[in-house]
């Protein structure tokens, strides 16, 4: 089976749709057909989400509709089918009754901030702008409020993909960052260390001035960077594949952006005849560039694993390695996870943008009355054991891009992962510290986890969730002194996180300790008093006193 290749689906969002009205009640059967199909036919999906959160946000929808426009019904249905969490899962804005503007910009989240990195002719001076605030609103408020309309896997797809929600008024309306449904959007910039205003003006969805998510020559748009001295993740762009040797380096550079075969030569020949160069050539290390890569048929994954597998050449730690990013999302993911698996990869760049395991495949469920196209993903893939399953990918080398490095056509990702040294590395910072701590040096363990907590290295690791998985697993076996020492080392090393103290106040509780149990419980509601952690240290609380 295959994996729909995610970027053919978002450029059909672009394609205008016809115009069409449709009564409260209308609309009202459509979402009830909706709610009635998913808990049918799609129960599985109710992962992320319970079917009485789905089913209370449905309610509220329905109670809403009369007093809504329909590009806010449209969006509403787009906030309800998000709130499953996968990026295959999704309402088709392209397809639907319902026609909507777009602002002639491209936006892009970086490190440093979120940028306007290309736009129409006609707004050439804002291209390289900063984005402060939207409709006089915090830039960071303004991706909060959009979010949910977005089929964000993680937080990753939604930096891929989230700018082209941001510019169509009829989600700014609908989510309420403006008052009205307006045409004209004004913007609060920061350019050449100067701040100033700009109003934009919405017009004719396009859809022909990208190519894997960059302004393509030759088009009324313009972008920040000087295309004429492309870095080599955007060189080529015509191919789904290519690679380039690197002397200096030793390194044979692949950047590969579907999991198609190109019409030139197919996955197969390609693979046969890159492994070829290597056998024949003073090769090192390979990089395999796969952050633009969107997706497509993951059973044409074959030929790379077993090519790499086969090759002890660069298979081995240090000479193979993996850029990722936001972008690498569906059939790639499961590239990702295989190479993971079976090879001695190290992955540099972002965390990707696709669940480890993941619902894919859809199908197209069409609403009787307004016609909407709503995708249901039914294909559940997991390539991984269910323990290990997570958000996404988290890479061993943590880069991530600065618009500065992007305008510049620098490459830092490529830089880490040419320049890299097996000095000081740690690939598996669990295992290297549970080592140390089954060595009995609990002393060290508390210095090195801090170390490695401070490191720029490991920035998208989850120490704080893993250092509590590995603490119930010794509370659960009755190893308390083990347990106490790192729920204990988990509190000091993120004192802001209610979640932590709850832990450690549970840690206590189990142990015998109802003092310090009911302290930390109690630092826990005070740190974050309105969440789901507080409310669970006071249900502790009350059953702690029911039972004294």
């Amino acid at each position: 089976m295959k994996n729909l290749l995610f970027l053919a689906a978002l450029l059909l969002f672009w394609q205008v749709p016809a115009q069409q009205m449709f009564t409260s009640s209308q609309w009202q059967e459509d979402l009830s057909f909706l709610q009635h199909t998913v808990h049918k036919d799609y129960p599985f999906l109710f992962k992320k989400t319970t079917a009485a959160e789905f089913d209370k946000a449905v309610v509220e929808l329905y109670t809403a509709i009369p007093q809504m426009q329909d590009h806010e019904i449209l969006v509403g249905f787009a906030r309800i089918v998000g709130m499953f969490k996968y990026g295959h899962t999704r309402v088709s804005f392209s397809e639907s009754p319902i026609p909507y503007q777009q602002l002639p910009l491209n936006i892009y989240q970086y490190k440093d901030g979120t940028y306007i990195n290309g736009a129409h002719k006609d707004y050439e001076a804002l291209v390289g702008a900063k984005i402060l605030e939207v409709e006089g609103k915090p830039i960071n408020q303004v991706l909060e409020a959009i979010y949910p309309v977005v089929p964000a896997e993680n937080d990753q797809f939604f930096k891929a993909w989230g700018g082209i929600y941001l510019v169509v008024p009829e989600v700014l309306h609908a989510q309420r960052v403006t008052e009205t449904l307006k045409k004209k959007i004004s913007f609060t910039l920061e350019k050449n260390g100067k701040t100033f205003k700009a109003e934009v003006n919405a017009g004719k969805p396009q859809h022909d001035y990208l190519e894997y998510g960059e302004i393509k020559p030759g088009t009324d748009w313009t972008g920040t960077r000087d295309q004429t001295n492309n870095p080599l993740y955007l060189k080529n762009l015509d191919k789904i594949y290519y690679f380039e040797y690197l002397p200096n380096e030793k390194a044979l550079y692949v950047r590969h952006s579907q999991i198609q075969d190109d019409p030139d030569e197919n996955i197969p020949a390609f693979y046969k005849r890159l492994f070829e160069f290597i056998d024949n050539n003073d090769v090192e290390k390979l990089v395999l560039d796969v952050r633009l890569n969107g997706g497509g048929n993951n059973y044409k994954n074959k030929p790379i694993v077993t090519g790499i597998i086969e090759h002890q050449k660069i298979n081995q730690p240090g000479k193979f390695f993996v850029i990722i990013g936001r972008r690498t999302f569906s059939a790639c993911q499961n590239l990702v996870n295989e190479l993971d698996n079976y090879t001695n990869a190290i992955f540099v760049g972002e965390p990707t943008g696709e669940n480890i395991n993941f619902y894919g495949d859809n199908r197209r469920v069409e609403l009787p009355n307004s016609k909407l196209p709503v995708y249901l993903s039914f294909a559940w893939w997991q390539d991984k054991p269910q323990w290990e399953n997570a958000d996404y990918t988290v890479p061993h080398l943590a880069v991530d891009m600065t618009f500065v490095d992007y305008s510049a056509n620098k490459d830092p990702v490529l830089d880490t992962a040419l320049n890299f040294s097996t000095d000081n590395f740690i690939i598996d910072p669990m295992g290297y510290l549970t080592q140390i701590f089954m060595d009995g040096n609990y002393e060290l363990v508390a210095t090195e986890a801090q170390r490695l907590v401070k490191d720029p290295t490991y920035k998208f690791f989850n120490f704080e969730a893993e250092f509590n998985k590995a603490a119930y697993q010794m509370l659960g076996s009755d190893q308390f002194e083990g347990a106490l020492f790192v729920f204990e080392m988990n509190a000091k090393l993120f004192p802001e996180s209610a979640n932590t103290w709850d832990s450690l106040a549970e840690g206590y509780w189990k142990s015998g300790d109802l003092i310090k149990a009911k302290e930390y419980y109690n630092k826990a509601i005070q740190l974050d008093p309105d969440s789901a952690t507080a409310k669970n240290s006071r249900a502790m609380l009350k059953k702690m006193e029911a039972e004294q």
